[in-house]
């Protein structure tokens, strides 16, 4: 730079206005790393110098009891009322650096419709249909990752399952769109927990515009959603106990089956000892015809091979997200459906990350 170069020769403010640059091109020097000061490693407490790791092991101690909810500011009042010389800044960082902070609290609007009866009695099927989010662990990864499963309750069938690194709201808006398109929504009723996937706003209004009644269960009241907990501690027995997953895939692949087998093949004393599918076909046969044509109303005009596709149990296995094949969806579908749900879902279906 010639500023530089004849630095040495004439002073920096002549150069640079015989250059027509800001003397700040010249004076600047760019620093690595963050600004600022740095910070401390040492806090004082009682007159002497103690490491920041001895205040965390306080903070722990602090929040250790069992019914302790205490966020950074309270925990700093309570340290200095035992003498350490530390303010709500510094209390913050600490805690948040070893993930003692609290989780946000999550603030929706309008009241929830809680649960009325405690046992749900359902007479046919798509009257009521219960969901749940279950973790999975997965060995070979050494992490969790979240089964949502969604149960027809007349017949135990599974209808739907998303298995991913996460669920969100977005993921659970694209599951109501895609069973709102196979079953219509419309008049059933959905009951869940009170999970912030189901608590937020814009899950709770799709619903309303699907005129679907969704429900809560009380907290702390796992009973009241006994059908799918039920499922989830059957799958834990029977899949997830028995075998160790290395991957994500092998993972997806054994639910995949189990899901297949517990819909077909799986007997249920509860059911007379038929399948959910079955139980499924039962109900349908036994509905009206204004029932059957909210439930299966396309079946009667398929041609031929839908029928014989039907018949031999065949489902459809679809990801929403084909560019992530960490997002997982199976509905139980015929198979010349595959393309129109594919357009629907290129048309006005966000893609779930996984």
């Amino acid at each position: 730079m010639l500023t530089k170069r004849f630095a040495d020769r004439a002073p920096v403010q002549l150069l640079s206005s015989w250059l027509q640059l800001p003397r700040s091109t010249f004076y600047y020097k760019a620093h690595p790393g963050q600004r600022g000061m740095k910070p401390s490693t040492h806090t004082l407490y009682n007159g002497s110098l103690i490491t920041n790791e001895e205040v965390v092991g306080k903070i722990k101690e602090l929040i250790s009891g069992p019914y302790n909810a205490y966020g950074y500011q309270s925990i700093h009042d309570d340290l200095r009322a035992l003498g350490y010389l530390i303010n709500h800044k510094k209390t913050y960082r600490l805690m948040d650096f070893h993930k003692l902070l609290l989780g946000k609290v999550i603030r929706t609007s309008g009241k929830r419709n809680w649960v009325q009866y405690r046992k749900i009695l359902a007479n046919q099927p798509l009257e009521y249909l219960c969901l749940d989010i279950k973790y999975v662990w997965v060995q070979g990864e050494g992490r969790w990752y979240y089964l949502l499963s969604i149960m027809d309750v007349f017949s135990r069938k599974i209808l739907h399952w998303i298995f991913q690194k996460s669920v969100r709201k977005m993921d659970v808006i694209n599951m109501f769109r895609w069973l709102h398109t196979v079953y219509n929504l419309n008049g059933v009723i959905i009951r869940n927990d009170n999970g912030s996937q189901f608590l937020a706003n814009q899950v709770r209004s799709f619903l309303i515009q699907l005129e679907a009644k969704q429900e809560f269960t009380h907290v702390a009241t796992p009973e009241e959603n006994a059908y799918i907990e039920a499922f989830h501690s059957i799958l834990q027995r029977e899949l997830i106990e028995r075998f160790e997953f290395s991957s994500f895939y092998e993972a997806k692949q054994h639910i995949e089956k189990y899901m297949q087998w517990y819909n077909y093949e799986r007997k249920h004393r509860k059911l007379g000892r038929i399948t959910p599918h079955q139980k499924w076909a039962t109900g349908l046969s036994c509905s009206t015809d204004k029932q059957r044509d909210q439930v299966a109303g396309a079946v009667a005009s398929r041609p031929n091979d839908s029928i014989k596709n039907q018949t031999q149990n065949r489902s459809l296995c679809t990801s929403l997200d084909t560019a992530d094949p960490d997002t997982y969806f199976c509905l139980e579908v015929e198979q010349e459906n595959r393309q129109a749900l594919h357009i629907l879902n290129n048309n006005s279906v966000q893609l779930i990350g996984g």
